[in-house]
């Protein structure tokens, strides 16, 4: 791609790292661990925009440190799909799904559902065309986090829900929602606590499934501060352990695992993230999908039920310190 094509892809859909980098209020570990990973993503989405041929691109994403790459492919999902809006014949993600970008499936849908939100579409439609009936729900939650990371007036302080999405979309939404609110409030549980607090007790407990996936993958916080979220979650850490559970398998996926990874899944389940990553393994299997209710919804309530034998010893754990 000549040097003018590439200039004119940034200018017209390029995200500056003024703005990318606008929730940060800190010059703290945590808050530059959190910049760290959204211009890792940044950076991958923009590397589409300079090319989006899979055999220029994946070296690109690949020198990324290995803990950190799949922020790269998420951003480089989020790039392909503005570019497959925006040139209906191409199929740019469809590629990037069936062949490198399927170790990271988890991020590379997130990623699909954040480039919805940028350029505006609406993400139901998009996601009716997709292969996977289960993880096709993880555009909406990319979706969600968009809107709560660059709109946060609108729907987090304001509260605001698309009006145009289905009542299930609207909950996957809220999950997005939820994880957007680690980087703002910057992990502060006391101020996360009261963010999703001020909400409507029927949102609360998606968005807490959110905050159990951005602690589990993004991290950038100590022991004593996941030992805090289980006791801020209360009667949500169920919905935190689902959380943390599905991250063990995505990263499990992307052969990437981190410490952090293990050390939340120690707090909330008692076990190590592999084996915490068997507990997806296992609601994954044999989902019906083709009934009337979405098999995403049928996966989290298996993880649910596999955490409520354990949530009484997490109690009793936290109770005897």
């Amino acid at each position: 791609m000549t040097v003018f094509f590439k200039n004119l892809r940034r200018a017209l859909m390029g995200v500056s790292h003024k703005k990318a980098t606008s929730f940060s209020k800190g010059n703290t570990a945590t808050w530059k661990h959190m910049e760290a990973v959204v211009l890792t993503a940044l950076a991958g989405y923009h590397a589409t925009l300079d090319s989006s041929k899979l055999e220029e691109l994946i070296p690109r994403l690949n020198r990324v440190p290995q803990d950190m790459r799949s922020y790269a492919y998420e951003g480089a999902a989020m790039g392909l799909t503005g570019l497959d809006c925006l040139l209906p014949r191409k199929q740019h993600l469809n590629a990037y799904i069936a062949g490198p970008g399927a170790p990271h499936i988890y991020m590379v849908h997130i990623g699909a559902g954040e480039a919805l939100a940028l350029l505006r579409r609406k993400p139901e439609p998009f996601m009716a065309r997709m292969d996977d009936p289960v993880l096709c729900w993880l555009v909406m939650d990319g979706y969600g986090f968009h809107k709560g990371f660059f709109s946060r007036r609108r729907y987090v302080d304001k509260q605001v829900v698309p009006a145009y999405l289905s009542s299930y979309a609207r909950r996957i939404f809220d999950q997005g929602l939820g994880r957007s609110l680690w980087f703002l409030e910057g992990a502060n549980i006391k101020r996360i606590a009261a963010a999703i607090a001020a909400f409507p007790a029927d949102r609360q407990a998606d968005m807490w499934v959110g905050i159990g996936v951005a602690c589990t993958y993004v991290g950038g916080v100590g022991r004593s501060t996941v030992e805090a979220l289980q006791r801020a979650a209360g009667p949500y850490a169920p919905q935190v352990a689902m959380g943390a559970a599905f991250v063990a398998k995505g990263r499990q996926l992307a052969g990437n695992p981190v410490s952090h990874t293990d050390l939340v899944c120690e707090i909330f389940w008692g076990l190590t993230a592999e084996q915490a990553a068997d507990k997806t393994t296992a609601a994954f299997q044999d989902l019906p999908l083709d009934g009337p209710e979405p098999a995403f919804e049928i996966l989290q309530r298996r993880l649910l039920e596999q955490f409520s034998g354990r949530s009484e010893y997490a109690y009793q754990q936290e109770e005897a310190k």
